[in-house]
């Protein structure tokens, strides 16, 4: 691997493990971060009936996203800019650290001065355009790998962002595409470490696509943390069987406590620690 090519990033020449940090949030190697939230955006009253109860569970991060990328043209594509909207009150309104996705490389400036986090998600990793602008922001970007992209190339497209300015970005494990119809994505549990071996950049994982299945979500939440990971991004929702996308891999809200109680074991045997709002 030819590590000028990502050498803003390469532990060869950047031997220093980067910390992202935002309102009183760090991602890096001591703490685990969890980013829980709806899949997509759908109404005012479904996005804070489970911002309530994420706050509840005392996570600190509330994911929702207001633009979805859908395989046919036909599905819900979100809410748009009112969506943004409607995350950046609510976000507010409970105190809460908020995260979306951004497609668009025309939304960027628009979104980061709504929401603090933007990610690129899976389809779009090597939308160069998107990444420059993302560049530009100083907003943390969250990354996730493309679907079929070797770590080589995933690790390609975060030079763009960095390369373009904006130092805080943040790596997303969502498994890639394989032959196994039993998993909606295969989660490569080398992922995590090989990353960890070759850049500083902080490394999450996102148990949710890969499960498919909200019964599996907690078991490959669990193998990523003890792989390493430094944070998860996980879907949650009020009523995800009235969920308007993947609802299947959406955990219930209610179960966050629980969810979060297993995490913690697992985190606990690693010498590391959930950074939860301890004091709500």
């Amino acid at each position: 691997m030819k590590h000028e090519n990502f050498k803003l990033s390469s532990l060869q020449f950047n031997p220093k493990k980067l910390e992202v940090k935002i309102n009183g949030v760090t991602f890096g190697p001591n703490e685990i971060q969890l980013i829980t939230g709806p899949c997509a955006i759908e109404s005012r009253e479904q996005l804070e009936e489970t911002a309530i109860l994420v706050k509840k569970s005392k996570v600190k991060i509330f994911r929702a996203c207001a633009f979805k990328a859908r395989t046919y043209p036909y599905s819900f594509q979100g809410l748009g800019e009112k969506g943004l909207d409607l995350l950046a009150e609510v976000g507010a309104k409970y105190n809460l650290i908020t995260e979306t996705e951004v497609m668009d490389p025309r939304m960027v400036k628009i979104a980061s001065e709504k929401v603090d986090i933007l990610r690129v998600g899976a389809r779009n990793m090597q939308n160069f355009d998107l990444l420059k602008e993302m560049g530009k922001v100083t907003n943390p970007v969250i990354l996730k790998n493309g679907m079929s992209a070797t770590i080589e190339e995933y690790l390609g497209a975060a030079e763009y962002i960095l390369s373009s300015g904006n130092p805080n970005v943040i790596l997303c494990e969502r498994g890639i595409r394989s032959f196994e119809s039993e998993e909606r994505f295969c989660f490569d549990a080398l992922s995590i470490p090989i990353l960890k071996n070759l850049t500083n950049l902080p490394i999450i994982a996102d148990p949710s696509h890969p499960a498919g299945k909200k019964e599996l979500v907690l078991h490959l939440a669990r193998a990523q943390i003890a792989s390493g990971a430094d944070g998860l991004i996980v879907e949650t929702h009020a009523h995800p069987e009235n969920a308007l996308t993947d609802k299947d891999q959406q955990i219930p809200a209610k179960d966050l406590p629980y969810f979060i109680s297993e995490l913690k074991k697992v985190a606990n045997a690693m010498g590391r620690k959930i950074n939860l709002n301890e004091e709500e």
